[in-house]
């Protein structure tokens, strides 16, 4: 993973965002380990979508999401993708132990 700091990117509210073997972080953010583990997961998330159809779904569900919660925030933190990297930020043996296509238990919110 190659980080690189950006003064305006990612866009206004978000610290951090991952493309596939970048890290961009916006400048002034602290790179902690949580960021990093949570980062790693959506690059393994890319990767075994082929980069392509993950973006495409990642667009999709938010707009399902933004419609089924209308709120932004709300839509943002229930796509699966997120879901599966906010619930194992912290699990640090997480990637070492992740299964091909994890998200997909992430689908159903509650």
């Amino acid at each position: 993973m190659k980080i690189v700091m950006c003064k305006r990117f990612p866009p206004k509210g978000y610290s951090a965002m991952m493309l596939v073997w970048w890290l961009l972080v916006k400048e002034g953010y602290q790179i902690t380990p949580r960021l990093l583990i949570h980062e790693e997961i959506h690059s393994r998330q890319q990767k075994e979508m082929l980069v392509v159809f993950f973006f495409l779904w990642y667009g999709l569900e938010f707009i399902v999401r933004l419609i089924q919660y209308r709120n932004w925030d709300k839509a943002y933190r229930n796509i699966s993708f997120e879901r599966e990297a906010y619930a194992n930020q912290d699990n640090t043996g997480y990637l070492s132990e992740r299964r091909r296509f994890a998200w997909i238990h992430y689908l159903v919110t509650n």
